[in-house]
């Protein structure tokens, strides 16, 4: 299961593995006080497409779209979220104040997208899903 966070909600063992998924570090943040599992910068959109986007929801399925482009190129920054989504729980941070139309929905998404049908990114199975 994928569920998204704003980093400035509390961290809950329900969380699962944490992953920060923002190009850069969220205002207001201390580093030692984010409590993550890694920070994937590169599974962000570009800096070109998030300027482009500027959190403005007439934007948002052509967001999405375009970092689905974004994300087809380069299965390897999100492939080791599929495999913490594996193994459990798995929790998208961002620090957008639109909880509705930001990169970690859209990546929740399309990352959902690829465990219910795996054959779309070629690599992951969930065990769940095999038997």
């Amino acid at each position: 299961m994928i569920h998204v966070k704003r980093v400035y909600e509390k961290a809950e063992k329900s969380d699962g593995t944490r992953f920060l998924v923002e190009r850069l570090w969220p205002r207001g943040v201390k580093k030692d006080a984010l409590r993550m599992d890694a920070w994937l910068k590169d599974v962000a959109p570009s800096t070109e497409l998030r300027k482009w986007f500027n959190h403005d929801p007439g934007k948002w399925k052509e967001f999405q779209r375009r970092y689905r482009v974004e994300l087809d190129r380069c299965s390897a920054t999100w492939e080791p979220i599929l495999a913490a989504a594996k193994k459990g729980a798995v929790t998208l941070l961002f620090s957008s104040h639109d909880m509705e139309h930001n990169n970690a929905v859209a990546l929740k998404i399309y990352l959902e997208t690829r465990i219910r049908s795996p054959g779309k990114s070629g690599r992951l199975v969930r065990e769940d899903d095999a038997l």
